[in-house]
């Protein structure tokens, strides 16, 4: 993860911190609001057009909100996404749930950002449990060629 970080000329740090047991109590423990956390989920694309190479892609959604199912839908241009299961989510990325990262994923999927995290700095999943990411989301939407929409909600 760190290396495919420097080969994208992102600075990033890395925070070890104690298992939490959600989202809002991993924000305290890191002294971040839970919208400064950006949840990173490995999306399967549905579609008979996504072909091998855009079978799953990433969504950058703030800690404070859910994924709009709708909203992604449209900007991706397909019917149907669903998440995986944990074994295909680990198999697509090469992470396990809760420390997925686009960083160092076993693929380069396409990467998608909640307009929501334009301009911050955000803690995201390392690549481990145990660990946050840090980075400033302008720089990795720029490394990734982020397409940057409106994909997210209000939680509940």
């Amino acid at each position: 993860m760190r290396a495919a970080a420097s080969a994208r000329g992102l600075t990033i740090e890395i925070k070890e911190r104690p298992a939490a047991k959600s989202l809002p109590e991993a924000a305290e423990v890191l002294g971040i609001r839970p919208a400064d956390i950006v949840k990173t989920l490995v999306v399967k694309r549905s579609s008979a057009g996504a072909g091998a190479a855009g079978e799953y892609l990433f969504a950058l959604i703030p800690g404070d909100r859910a994924i709009s199912w709708s909203k992604l839908r449209a900007v991706v241009g397909v019917n149907k996404l669903q998440l995986p299961d944990a074994d295909r989510a680990l198999a697509a990325t090469g992470y396990e749930r809760g420390t997925i990262t686009p960083l160092g994923s076993a693929h380069d999927w396409p990467v998608y950002a909640d307009a929501e995290i334009v301009g911050r700095r955000i803690a995201m999943g390392a690549g481990a449990h145990g660990y946050s990411l840090f980075v400033e989301s302008d720089d990795l939407i720029a490394a990734y060629g982020a397409t940057v929409a409106d994909i997210s909600q209000p939680l509940g």
